[in-house]
């Protein structure tokens, strides 16, 4: 996304919001696809407004909705995911714990220091790149357990490597000893 689209903090207008609706072409798609690791990313459009928060402070509050395009983890088979979700950011003009030189993450994480402009395409960005499924799936995509061993020798399995396996029989042969 282009610096073009950043909105500089000064220019805003105290008493109003400043609208914005970000439908980046398809080059710019295909480009923040490339940065995401994504096969494709269909559509995406952003929009919302900025408004003020006290007297130093700002609000982004947002729609974003996209059509992405991922491999599946199993088959890496493309699977199909519609992403529609709210985003809020509220950038702060003194973040807290500032004031000493170790500072603590804050809990929130739609809390940001504010800067001298704020980009609603960097939002959007940081936004889809939450959102996006950690492990996409195609339905009825399975994993399957795989054996290997050499020849001759009783292949070692998953159940086997279980931490607690063995004590199950050591207490099966207890209780037929008793």
């Amino acid at each position: 996304m282009s610096d073009t689209d950043a909105l500089r903090v000064a220019d805003l207008p105290q008493t109003a919001p400043t609208l914005f609706d970000l439908a980046p072409g398809a080059e710019a798609r295909a480009a923040l696809a490339g940065d995401l690791g994504l096969s494709a990313l269909r559509k995406l459009r952003f929009d919302g407004r900025i408004t003020a928060s006290g007297k130093r402070d700002w609000l982004l509050e947002g729609h974003l909705g996209a059509t992405v395009v991922q491999p599946c983890v199993v088959t890496l088979e493309p699977v199909t995911t519609r992403i529609d979700t709210r985003v809020r950011r509220l950038f702060l003009a003194r973040m807290p714990g500032t004031e000493t030189d170790e500072a603590e993450m804050p809990d929130d994480d739609s809390v940001e220091a504010l800067g001298a402009w704020i980009n609603p395409a960097s939002v959007m960005a940081e936004a889809l790149a939450l959102a996006l499924p950690l492990y996409p799936r195609k339905e009825g995509a399975e994993l399957s357990e795989a054996v290997f061993t050499e020849p001759g020798k009783v292949p070692l399995r998953d159940k086997d490597t279980r931490p607690f396996a063995g004590l199950a029989g050591l207490r099966d042969a207890l209780k037929k000893d008793s």
